[in-house]
């Protein structure tokens, strides 16, 4: 029995292993919805919305307010916004061009930023007013010339039915500024005529979207409209009870984070589903959404069901109009799902992907059979192999824990500008993981353990040498580790292990002030130990795994 017939045999009935996926753009998705589902909704946010032939036209419009403002075709564009509506026309706008998106998390510090800006080469942000300070601080550093600001009150005050052109305010300048421009002005001064624009969608970049990759240096993955659109189409054979122009995505997941991008977003554009958008995330507040929205699919990471399941108040709420669930980000606990199914009556399930991969390339499925702490069966069009974790060259039968490597339409070109790290990971076309798994004699694949030392808090990778090199920046650390705990809210929490240098002296409370300054929140340590020493090898490495398995024998 080969091990591609492994997996078919509990492939989901009326799923195909091999599927037709055409050649299409992520633009083309939104105008199919709009030509099929003109009066759907397609954004419920904060008690207004927008239906697809709404989105379609404001989509349009600021499309040919960015070629107004000379964004071309290969254009890097940021995107540093929350999930309100601003982000799905940009992203659409942005891609109807063929320029190039790039997702930034708005927790970003002025670091952060300042070197996603530079590595892309970005020369337009579009960016939320209240972090419109922190972009412009940065500006001198980069080659930045354009700033669109806009907040979620300019998007509730934006008619309906726009005005048409205006060639004497055609700029949509912020007064006394330069470079510095109005997104929902923009939106009023220009006509829905975007240009046409030809793209080759199996070599033409959609995004840029920044991950850590397999050894933690921040890099951009290249993900071309043909590895996005075919991964929203993979996904939408697999959540096969979804049908099209009937569900509610309940959008709490951000966007730049680039499971929601596309299992959310993309997904709820080619499906012409209504996008519930949640820009901030507490447990009360999800709770009253779902029961005002009735969402019937609730992308998640794990930590977003245990908040649900864990909430004092939750019996209060009706959450039965959810249906279909799709965990990723993190392991999900088998009490977990059995407790969010219970409460809903939804099928939650666990998949996987990475940001290279656009990103889902496993899931159980959802009607069907599927073993819980599995991360389930390869996508369609999707091949797996396990590796042998010493070569990379030894392909490994059922059952022997290797290197997860996987091959398909939906794996990334390569990384922006870095042809050696790109050489390390895509080797004869397949994208080598960095994930230690199996399979067993079913095709079920099983994540083991992380071949690098990522630690994922809250869904998002954190890299503990990125930490570490914070923490080496403060003047009274002389050396520092970072590791992962298990943590039941946020998955994963860091806890960094400091020695300071003689004489010198911090608190617990410094060391976290200290890392705020220059990391996401997500990124800070929760806990802080302080030591004379830190294990190391003969060589003088930092052992950062018997630190490891020191906190597992407290």
């Amino acid at each position: 029995m080969t091990k591609d017939q492994l997996w078919h045999k509990y492939y989901p009935e009326g799923i195909s292993t091999q599927m037709d996926l055409p050649n299409v753009s992520l633009y083309c998705l939104l105008e199919q919805a709009a030509h099929k589902y003109p009066d759907n909704q397609a954004i419920l946010f904060l008690n207004h919305e927008l239906t697809y032939r709404q989105l379609k036209e404001r989509v349009d419009r600021f499309a040919m307010a960015l070629h107004s403002l000379g964004i071309k075709k290969g254009d890097r564009v940021v995107f540093m916004l929350p999930n309100c509506p601003q982000i799905v026309i940009s992203y659409y706008a942005v891609a109807c061009l063929g320029a190039v998106g790039v997702m930034v998390n708005p927790l970003f510090t002025e670091r952060e930023l300042s070197y996603l800006l530079k590595d892309s080469g970005a020369e337009t942000i579009i960016c939320l007013d209240q972090l419109q300070q922190k972009v412009i601080n940065v500006l001198p550093e980069t080659s930045v010339k354009r700033v669109i600001s806009t907040g979620f009150q300019d998007y509730l005050s934006l008619p309906l039915h726009l005005p048409g052109s205006s060639q004497e305010t055609s700029q949509g300048h912020e007064p006394g500024t330069r470079g510095v421009f109005r997104f929902e002005q923009l939106l009023q001064q220009h006509l829905p005529t975007p240009p046409r624009v030809e793209l080759e969608v199996e070599k033409d970049l959609a995004l840029l979207q920044y991950t850590g990759g397999t050894t933690g240096v921040i890099k951009g993955a290249m993900l071309t409209h043909k590895n996005l659109s075919s991964n929203v189409m993979q996904t939408r054979a697999w959540l096969n009870i979804c049908e099209e122009g009937k569900e509610r995505f309940f959008c709490v997941l951000p966007f730049f984070h680039v499971f929601a991008m596309t299992t959310c977003m993309n997904l709820s554009v080619y499906l012409a589903a209504a996008m519930i958008l949640i820009p901030r995330l507490e447990a009360m507040n999800l709770l009253k959404q779902i029961q005002q929205y009735r969402p019937t699919v609730f992308q998640g990471v794990p930590s977003l069901y245990v908040a649900v399941i864990s909430h004092p108040e939750v019996k209060k709420y009706d959450l039965s109009s959810i249906r279909c669930c799709v965990s990723g980000g993190a392991p999900l606990p088998a009490e977990v799902q059995q407790q969010f199914e219970a409460l809903t009556g939804a099928k939650l399930v666990e998949g996987y992907g990475l940001t290279e991969a656009s990103p889902v390339t496993h899931c159980n499925p959802v009607a069907g059979y599927r073993i819980s702490g599995s991360i389930g069966l390869p996508m369609p069009n999707t091949e797996i192999k396990i590796m042998d974790l010493e070569t990379g060259t030894r392909e490994l039968p059922p059952g022997e824990v290797g290197e997860l490597c996987v091959k398909g339409p939906q794996v990334m070109k390569g990384y922006w500008n870095m042809p050696e790290e790109t050489s390390k990971v895509l080797r004869d076309g397949w994208l080598y993981t960095g994930d230690i798994a199996r399979m067993d004699e079913s095709g079920f694949t099983y994540i083991v353990d992380r071949k690098k030392d990522m630690v994922i808090s809250m869904g998002y990778n954190v890299y503990p040498r990125e930490v570490e090199e914070v923490l080496y920046e403060h003047p009274a650390v002389k050396e520092a580790a970072v590791i992962g705990l298990k943590d039941r809210h946020r998955g994963e929490v860091l806890k960094a292990f400091v020695v300071l240098k003689e004489g010198a002296e911090a608190r617990r409370e410094d060391i976290i002030k200290f890392c705020r300054r220059y990391l996401a929140q997500y990124k800070v340590p929760k806990q802080v130990e302080f030591r004379a020493e830190l294990p190391k090898s003969s060589v003088g490495k930092i052992l950062r795994r018997v630190l490891v398995e020191e906190e597992k024998q407290r």
